[in-house]
C-alpha cells in the first residue's frame, strides 16, 4: 500500500541521476566566488545551480534510455532513489557547514567582519523554491510541446512532428520572454527611472554664477540637466576648497553636463555641450576631460573630485547622459545608444580641439567607469586620431566586453597575469590595481597613453560566457591579491556565481567594482603628470578623500 501512495508516486518521478548531479552543483555553488554574498543571493544561486545539474542529469538519463540501455525498474529503482536521496542530503549538509568559512575567505581579504555562520535552513528553502519554479516552467514547456506535437502528428511523420514541436515550443516561450518580460519590463523600468530622474533632488538650487552650467545664463537649462546632472554640476570642490588645501589661489573647476532632455538626438546634445564648453571658457583651461557616465548618467566622484585637486582647479570636464537605466539594464536595452552618444560628444569636442593651435589648446583626456569605460572606448577610431592624437584615457572597471581591454589582455606579454597584464612593455597601454601602480609597468610611456584601473576581484571585468565550459585565465596561479585561494572553477556553477556577483554583489572601496579614491589619485598622477605634487602632498590628498576612522 505504501508503494502506491500519491507522495511515493510523486517522488518516483524524479531522476536519480538528476538528483545526484543537482546536489553536486548545489554543493559547488556554496564555494566562494569573487565577492561576498548575502544568504538570499546564495539561496538563489544554489537553486539555479541545483536546477542546472538536475536538468543535465535528467537529460543524460533520457538519452541513456533513448539509446536502449537498461535502467533499474520497480522496487530496485525506488531503493536506489532513496539511497541517493540520503546521500544527497548528507553531502549538501557537509557543504553547507563549510559555507561560512568559504565566505570568510573572501571577506577576510577585503577587511570585512567575518561571519559566525550562515542561514543554512533559509538558503535551503530559497533553493527549493527556485528549483520548484524552474521545474514548473519546465513541465509547462513539456505540456506545450506535447500539445503541439500531437496536433502535428495528424499531418506529418512522428519524428518530424517532434522536431517541429520542440522548435515551436521554444519559439513560443522565447516570444513571451522577449516580448513581454524583456521589452515590456525594461521599457517600464526605463519610464520609472525617467520619472525618478525628473523628481529627484528638487531641493538643490540652480547655480547663480553665470559661468556655471545650469545657471540663468547657461545654454543648458536647469531642467535639461536631469537629476544626475544637477548633482554633478553643483557638487565637487570649489576653487576655494582646493586653494585652502594647496595654499594658493586657484580657479573653480568647470563642469559641463548635458542631460537627456536637453536636446532630441546625441548629435544635438553634443553640439550643445560644445557650445556651452566654449561659453564658459573650457578650452582656455590646461586640461580637458571628456567623461562618459554610467548608465544612469552618474560620474564617479571618487575619480572626478581628486583630479580637480591634482590640477589645481585648472580643469574642465564635459559629459553627456545617454540613459536613465542602471548600467546592466542600459547595456541590454540601449547598448548602441550609449556608444552613439559617447561618439557624438567626442567627435564634437575633438573636432573643435584639433582646430586650435597646438600650443594653446588644453591637454585632452577621456575617462569612463564600467559601462562608461566601454562606451568611452567606442567613442573614437584610432585611425581617425592617429595624425593628431589626444593625450590619453583612464578607464576604470572596464566591462569584459570592452574592445581595447579584451584585445590587449589577450595579447599581453608572456608571463604577465590576466588580472594585471603587461602589454608591449607599457609603452602605450598600462594596467594597475590596488597594489601595483602604472609607473611600475615600464620605463617609457609615450605621449599617447591608455590606463586601466582594475581589481582582480571585479566580476564586471572578469566575467566571460566561456566560464560555462572553461576555466578562465585569471583564475590560474598566481592569483590576484584580492581573490580567495579557496575559489575553484566549476562548469555552469561558476558562471551563475559571477552573474550574481555582477547583479547584486558588493565590496568596500578598493575591491570588486568599487574603485577607491586613493587608486584614482595614483592613476591620475601617473597618466596626466600634474606639476608640484610631492609624496607628502599626495598622501595628504589621499587622507582627504579617505580619512582614518
Amino acid at each position: 500500500m505504501l508503494y502506491n501512495t500519491t507522495a511515493l508516486r510523486f517522488f518516483r518521478q524524479f531522476s536519480t541521476v538528476g538528483l545526484l548531479l543537482g546536489t553536486l552543483f548545489f554543493a559547488f555553488s556554496l564555494t566562494p566566488s569573487l565577492l561576498p554574498r548575502p544568504f538570499y543571493v546564495q539561496g538563489v544561486i544554489s537553486g539555479l545551480s541545483f536546477a542546472a545539474g538536475y536538468g543535465l542529469g535528467h537529460g543524460g538519463r533520457w538519452l541513456w534510455a533513448y539509446m536502449g540501455f537498461p535502467l533499474p525498474r520497480g522496487r530496485i529503482d525506488l531503493a536506489v532513489k532513496l539511497v541517493a536521496t540520503v546521500l544527497c542530503v548528507v553531502f549538501a549538509a557537509v557543504f553547507l557547514w563549510q559555507a561560512a568559512g568559504w565566505q570568510n575567505s573572501v571577506r577576510g581579504l577585503m577587511g570585512l567582519e567575518e561571519l559566525d555562520g550562515i542561514r543554512a535552513y533559509t538558503i535551503g528553502l530559497i533553493a527549493v523554491a527556485v528549483f520548484a519554479v524552474i521545474l514548473l516552467l519546465a513541465r509547462l514547456f513539456r505540456i506545450t510541446f506535447f500539445l503541439l506535437q500531437r496536433r502535428l502528428e495528424r499531418h506529418i511523420p512522428h519524428r518530424v512532428a517532434n522536431v517541429i514541436g520542440v522548435a515551436a515550443a521554444l519559439a513560443l516561450f522565447w516570444s513571451v520572454i522577449d516580448g513581454v518580460i524583456f521589452t515590456w519590463g525594461l521599457r517600464a523600468a526605463d519610464n520609472s527611472y525617467q520619472q525618478l530622474d525628473v523628481l529627484m533632488q528638487d531641493d538643490i538650487e540652480p547655480p547663480t554664477d553665470p559661468m556655471r552650467t545650469g545657471s540663468a545664463d547657461s545654454l543648458i537649462t536647469w531642467e535639461g540637466l536631469g537629476g544626475r546632472g544637477r548633482r554633478f554640476v553643483t557638487s565637487g570642490p570649489t576653487g576655494e576648497d582646493i586653494g585652502d588645501f594647496v595654499g594658493e589661489d586657484v580657479p573653480n573647476p568647470i563642469r559641463v553636463y548635458v542631460g537627456l532632455t536637453a536636446a532630441d538626438t546625441p548629435e544635438e546634445r553634443a553640439e550643445l555641450a560644445l557650445r556651452e564648453l566654449i561659453r564658459v571658457g573650457g578650452f582656455e583651461r590646461s586640461t580637458l576631460l571628456v567623461a562618459t557616465p554610467t548608465g544612469r548618467g552618474w560620474v564617479d566622484g571618487a575619480a572626478q573630485n581628486p583630479v580637480e585637486y591634482l590640477h589645481r582647479g585648472d580643469i574642465v570636464t564635459v559629459t553627456a547622459q545617454y540613459s536613465y537605466l542602471p548600467s546592466p539594464l542600459s547595456l541590454m536595452l540601449e547598448g548602441d545608444y550609449g556608444a552613439d552618444t559617447a561618439r557624438a560628444l567626442f567627435e564634437a569636442i575633438y573636432g573643435y580641439w584639433t582646430g586650435l593651435p597646438e600650443d594653446e589648446r588644453p591637454r585632452l583626456y577621456l575617462h569612463g567607469l564600467s559601462l562608461g569605460a566601454l562606451n568611452s572606448d567606442l567613442s573614437f577610431d584610432l585611425y581617425d586620431i592617429i595624425d593628431d592624437p589626444f593625450d590619453g584615457a583612464l578607464w576604470s572597471g572596464p566591462p569584459f566586453r570592452s574592445r581595447t581591454w579584451r584585445q590587449v589582455t589577450a595579447s599581453r606579454d608572456a608571463g604577465s597575469p590576466a588580472w594585471l597584464p603587461q602589454f608591449r612593455n607599457g609603452s602605450v597601454v598600462r594596467f594597475m590595481n590596488q597594489e601595483q601602480g602604472l609607473e611600475e609597468q615600464g620605463d617609457y610611456w609615450g605621449p599617447f597613453r591608455i590606463a586601466f584601473v582594475q581589481y582582480a576581484s571585479d566580476p564586471v571585468t572578469f566575467f566571460s560566457p566561456q566560464t560555462l565550459y572553461r576555466e578562465p585565465a585569471w583564475m590560474r596561479q598566481p592569483r590576484g591579491p584580492d581573490v580567495s585561494p579557496e575559489l575553484r572553477w566549476y562548469p555552469i556553477v561558476t558562471t551563475l556565481q559571477l552573474l550574481a556577483d555582477i547583479a547584486i554583489g558588493g565590496a568596500p572601496p578598493g575591491y570588486g567594482h568599487e574603485i577607491a579614491a586613493r587608486d584614482y589619485i595614483d592613476a591620475w598622477l601617473a597618466l596626466t603628470e600634474p606639476e608640484g605634487w610631492s609624496e607628502q602632498d599626495v598622501e595628504r590628498l589621499k587622507g582627504l578623500f579617505e580619512p582614518d576612522d
